[in-house]
């Protein structure tokens, strides 16, 4: 009895000073009644690899089949050593430290059931369960880090046993074999799954709730395969019920999210609901920054008076991350931006940097030709996972500054210190918002029914993730790239700061296929000069051209290049 009593003023004591995250109407509050609005990031591409992420989406999609292709080069043995280091080096404290720093309050973290049980064909004894310690170490791990960090995890099934839909790479699904809904092993290895992890963490107040199952998407009964047209979608939510009762036989505390069919945005047919603190998940991408796109989630929010959790967004240029972001704080909405890590990446946080052996890992596996020695593949993998540890990454801090400082400010900052005298290269325009930094009439990625548009807001995909297209740069003084595909009235901002008030010289290193021109401005619209530029005869052969007399005072200066014409291309210019 003295036990229970102790056990029990100890729970108390954790949650009371705690921020235990829960429901009351349509908002999420935590423990003193506070709104919580979760700003968040989804650890993608750690636990659960899709082929885009590690640039191989074109021959191996789903994780099952970029093994099979690793384990074809340095078989098996050697595959799960790369996975071993992988998987330590993807996520680790750092990572979390650095997320809390940036201002992110909570993390998403899409697991493999994998790392947690073994398949059901894989079990000694059909319909037992096979507890494996690796996957609840590493969210021991990361849960430890989220708390000392103050940011709220939420566990995310993101491959649930089987694979819950026809979009194979988002669940490791292997079509093969019986899916989640084929098999009736594999929902209740769900269940167990579940219920073995909200035992474990039934006490843990960082735990911020728990995402049933990431983007359903099968056609039950309707035509469509991903299921946006399904009606009824009955036996997603007797699953999710399912679920909902074995976790409340040990865990009463904790928020449930759950998600609809299509991806997460279907909600036909749902029943009366069964818990009392639960929260709608929705997910969003390529389409419009307006209230519209938003309606039927608050539609959902104000019908069932429960709160919204936009759970994976992202994968867009920072201009609608701007936008997106304004618009879910004018809602009260939180989010959790996509994802964490990936090769070769300017739309996330980080980028994990590409090589040239790997370049030709990715060729042979796309092409065929000459297969790669063993040794060569393998220390090829193994720098990959090196490069993943976060003391690698290259970090996007134009994406930070869009995603938490432009969402409330019009100001601008500048990229790096620039100084008159000196060299400045193009792409290192100010950070800020388009209109105030940059002007560049292409700046995200649409993907609607109306219009059917797809863009790329950076044709080149480098460096940096506004509208500015950015691409390699082959001159022999080189940041490694140039500013391309400008258009008439497109403009970048630069800050300077200039050493004496003087009228300096600008050596400006550009190309032009057809003779242009720009024009340098002070930021209130003064012309400091205009520069003619002729042809240099194609987009690689630069030259320098110098324009005397640009006043610059003293201190700070903000000035912009415009372009007149479409088609030049700017390296850098130097400032004497």
């Amino acid at each position: 009895m003295k036990r229970t009593i102790l056990l029990s003023a100890l729970l108390l004591s954790q949650f009371g000073t705690s921020q235990l995250l829960t429901t009351n109407g349509q908002k999420i509050i935590n423990d003193k009644g506070e709104n919580i609005q979760l700003r968040g990031l989804g650890l993608g591409g750690w636990m659960l690899q899709e082929g885009y992420m590690l640039k191989t989406a074109d021959f191996a999609g789903p994780q099952y089949k970029i093994k099979e292709k690793i384990a074809e080069l340095v078989g098996e043995d050697g595959m799960n050593e790369f996975y071993k280091a992988y998987l330590k080096n993807g996520i680790t404290k750092q990572d979390i430290d650095f997320l809390a720093k940036a201002g992110f309050n909570s993390i998403r973290l899409p697991m493999h059931y994998n790392l947690y049980t073994l398949p059901i064909e894989k079990e000694p004894v059909k319909g037992q369960n096979t507890w494996l310690e690796e996957g609840f170490t590493m969210t021991d791990d990361l849960l430890k880090w989220c708390a000392d960090n103050k940011l709220y995890l939420i566990l995310d099934l993101h491959a649930a046993p089987g694979g819950q839909g026809n979009d194979a790479n988002i669940s490791d699904n292997d079509k093969s074999k019986p899916s989640l809904w084929d098999s009736e092993d594999n929902q209740k290895k769900t269940i167990a799954l579940w219920k073995k992890l909200a035992e474990r963490y039934k006490d843990e107040p960082w735990i911020g709730g728990y995402d049933l199952i990431n983007e359903p998407n099968i056609n039950f009964t309707g035509k469509n395969p991903n299921g946006t047209d399904e009606m009824s979608n009955a036996p997603l939510w007797k699953l999710q019920k399912e679920i909902t009762e074995a976790i409340r036989t040990v865990d009463k505390k904790h928020i449930i999210i759950i998600e609809g069919n299509g991806w997460g945005n279907n909600y036909n047919g749902l029943t009366p609901l069964w818990d009392n603190n639960l929260v709608f998940s929705f997910h969003k991408y390529w389409n419009y920054n307006n209230d519209e796109t938003l309606k039927f989630a608050l539609n959902l929010r104000e019908k069932h008076n429960i709160p919204i959790w936009l759970g994976e967004t992202g994968e867009n240029s920072n201009v609608w991350f701007t936008e997106l972001i304004s618009l879910l704080d004018k809602h009260n909405i939180g989010y959790a931006f996509w994802p964490m890590k990936k090769i070769d990446n300017i739309a996330g946080i980080t980028n994990v940097k590409i090589t040239p052996e790997y370049q030709k890992l990715l060729n042979y596996w796309k092409n065929g030709g000459e297969k790669p020695s063993r040794d060569f593949a393998y220390k090829t993998l193994m720098k990959i996972a090196d490069n993943y540890k976060f003391s690698n990454v290259e970090v996007k801090n134009d994406v930070i500054d869009a995603m938490f400082r432009q969402t409330t400010e019009e100001s601008t900052k500048p990229f790096k210190k620039h100084q008159a005298p000196g060299r400045i290269f193009a792409t290192e325009y100010d950070l800020g918002r388009i209109g105030s930094a940059y002007s560049d009439k292409d700046f995200m990625n649409l993907w609607v029914s109306d219009e059917n548009k797809r863009s790329d807001w950076n044709s080149g995909h480098q460096m940096r993730n506004d509208g500015v297209d950015i691409y390699v740069c082959n001159d022999k003084i080189t940041n490694q790239y140039y500013i391309g595909k400008t258009e008439t009235g497109e403009w970048l901002q630069y800050t300077i700061n200039g050493k004496t008030d003087k009228s300096y010289i600008f050596n400006i290193r550009y190309s032009a296929p057809n003779d242009s021109s720009i024009r340098i401005k002070d930021a209130s619209g003064k012309q400091l000069a205009a520069v003619a530029l002729p042809s240099t005869g194609g987009n690689e052969n630069w030259k320098t051209i110098s324009v005397k007399g640009v006043h610059l005072k003293k201190g700070e200066n903000k000035i912009r290049v415009v372009f007149e014409n479409n088609g030049t291309n700017l390296n850098y210019f130097e400032v004497q």
